[in-house]
């Protein structure tokens, strides 16, 4: 069984290059108080990678960011994928680190899904396909950036869901009613 470090599922902001705050584009609206296009650097990022209104985010307008999880995703892709490099100080690798952190967002927020299903004691009879490909996600996760970027990521979702349904049926036959319902 090949378990991450709990590290690598909890966002570390401080072992990011600030990936969510330029990567993603956002758009104006209830979570957003303005445009910014993908790879775009949020105006409040500073030079250390820090965000300058993060203790007023929501008052400023950005409650999407005040909600957002990579999951560990960011620091993941930076420390591991891209071992520390820093998409500021060599341009040339920002749209293969921003294209990386996509994948790695999907891959990292199954991954807390599979985390939390494994948690439930009215699964327990899927323990073991829910651990399975849990650790087939976790060594998806370490691949090169060539190999995250040009990985079909939907069969491996569509298989999480298959497992998470079948999670929701037993909770549901064990008289719980599983989370979002």
């Amino acid at each position: 069984m090949i378990l991450p470090e709990p590290s690598e599922t909890t966002p570390d902001c401080e072992r990011c290059c600030s990936l969510c705050c330029v990567a993603p584009p956002f758009f104006a609206g209830e979570d957003f108080a303005i445009d910014k296009g993908p790879g775009v650097p949020c105006p409040y990022l500073d030079t250390e990678f820090r965000c300058t209104i993060h203790d007023r985010l929501a008052e400023e307008g950005f409650r999407g960011c005040e909600a957002y999880d990579c999951h560990g995703a960011g620091q993941k892709v930076t420390q591991v994928t891209f071992g520390g490099r820093d998409r500021r100080r060599e341009p040339e690798i920002a749209e293969s680190m921003f294209a990386t952190f996509k994948v790695m967002e999907r891959i990292h927020e199954q991954l807390g899904l599979l985390s939390s299903a494994l948690g439930l004691e009215a699964a327990a009879e899927l323990h073991p396909e829910l651990q399975h490909k849990r650790d087939e996600l976790v060594v998806l996760s370490q691949g090169t950036a060539a190999e995250l970027t040009g990985l079909d990521f939907g069969p491996h979702r569509a298989e999480v869901q298959t497992l998470l349904r079948q999670v929701g049926e037993l909770m549901r036959a064990a008289g719980l009613e599983p989370a979002g319902q």
